[in-house]
């Protein structure tokens, strides 16, 4: 599909009331653990693109183009909070929670699986092994505080098991920043992925960072603030990537189009009628979004939309499905490296003196302060051994140890086997 070669709509057709604004809540009981995913995807989609519209409108002083960035951001908010609300009231924090670390690991998993760019591929799998361990840090944090077993919120699509442990995850800001593609020079689909991704590791360290003072105990409160701070960690990696270069209207369009994207992609893949309808109504919203962003591109910089968007076809749809194997895989071969500059490295590998080792010693100066390792030892001090979900042994053999949290995988030199990265060809 080319979205530049559909009919747009008039922002008139676009403004809803608030009983048309207020959509009907999926029952949290019965829904497919992916159409959440999608919604979690979409939110922060619109809530990225809200954003960067205020940005932009902060970076200019032309009042005409100033309005029409408002008239478009009015409308997308709009959307976002429709696409809010689809969360019923009856779903708690920490349920909606996993929906996140799920939608973390599968989406990545899946944009990893298709990119071509070797930079972007390593990211993606490096990040993925950390939102892994988010999902069962959560959810031994639900499975403690409300008896609820994620694996049949995640409907056994997505194991729940220790990937690189979280205490590993608190790396020196400046080993976080990597190198940005060249959106001319690179696939539609690598641009879109390094967009997408951004935005919805955003979404999850705003949810984190909005939701910790939430929590119903300290543990939680404290498990919250930890991962909302790795989450800071990803979004500065993955936002690195991002086409640096480009100006703010070809980014403009590219925002526009990234939503026709995932709204087609959602509608070609999803499950709730309903919910497909609304995924339905909001790509022709976009669609409309995507033609404006074209003309303040002509009108501004004087350059056609095919300068920037090669073709205008997308690449196939974005498809949410389990990526067991994939995920047993990388965390087979990564799971002892960290991040170093605009590479990764084994944690055998860095100097003593590391940026990396300094700042583990003040972050976590002793392992029994940090969170994401006091909710496993209380789960396992209160029943004898961790939560997981698990079709088979963990790959990595020091984490199989069901009654002893480990704290050194991904930290410590030697403290497990790792081989190396893999690229697509």
């Amino acid at each position: 599909m080319n979205p530049f070669n559909q009919k747009p709509l008039t922002y008139e057709k676009m403004l809803e009331n608030w009983k048309q604004l207020y959509p009907t809540p999926y029952n949290k009981r019965e829904v497919d653990p992916y159409t959440k995913c999608r919604i979690i995807l979409m939110n922060g989609t619109e809530f990225e693109a809200n954003w960067f519209s205020h940005q932009f409108a902060r970076h200019v002083d032309d009042n005409d183009l100033r309005r029409d960035l408002a008239l478009t951001r009015y409308v997308e908010k709009q959307q976002q909070l429709k696409i809010s609300l689809l969360k019923p009231k009856d779903e708690s924090i920490l349920e909606h929670t996993i929906a996140y670390e799920q939608l973390a690991v599968d989406l990545t998993a899946e944009l990893s699986k298709r990119e071509m760019d070797c930079n972007v591929k390593t990211a993606l799998d490096f990040a993925l092994l950390e939102d892994f361990d988010h999902l069962y840090r959560y959810a031994n944090l639900l499975d403690m505080q409300d008896g609820v077993h994620a694996e049949w919120l995640v409907g056994r699509y997505t194991e729940i098991m220790p990937g690189r442990p979280t205490i590993s995850h608190h790396r020196f800001p400046i080993d976080n920043v990597k190198n940005c593609i060249n959106a001319k020079n690179s696939s539609v689909q690598t641009v879109l992925n390094t967009m997408i991704i951004t935005g919805a590791e955003q979404q999850t360290m705003n949810y984190y960072m909005n939701v910790t003072n939430f929590g119903e105990n300290d543990l939680a409160r404290r498990l919250y603030q930890e991962i909302a701070m790795v989450e800071e960690e990803h979004v500065t990696q993955y936002e690195s990537l991002m086409d640096a270069n480009a100006s703010w209207f070809e980014m403009a369009l590219w925002h526009e189009y990234l939503e026709c994207y995932l709204y087609w992609s959602c509608y070609q893949t999803e499950t709730d009628p309903y919910i497909k309808g609304l995924w339905e109504q909001n790509l022709a919203f976009e669609i409309t979004h995507l033609h404006k962003a074209s003309q303040m591109l002509e009108k501004y910089e004087n350059k056609h939309w095919q300068e920037v968007i090669k073709d205008g076809e997308f690449p196939s749809p974005i498809s949410l499905h389990e990526n067991v194997e994939y995920v047993r895989k990388i965390l087979d071969d990564t799971v002892q490296f960290t991040s170093c500059k605009e590479g990764y490295k084994k944690v055998k590998d860095l100097p003593e003196n590391a940026d990396f080792f300094k700042f583990q010693d003040v972050i976590n100066p002793t392992t029994d302060i940090v969170p994401s390792h006091c909710v496993i030892e209380t789960r396992i001090r209160n029943r004898g051994k961790d939560y997981r979900f698990e079709v088979a042994e963990n790959p990595v053999i020091e984490l199989r140890n069901r009654e002893k949290d480990n704290t050194s995988v991904g930290r410590k030199p030697n403290a497990a086997s790792s081989t190396w990265f893999y690229c697509n060809d």
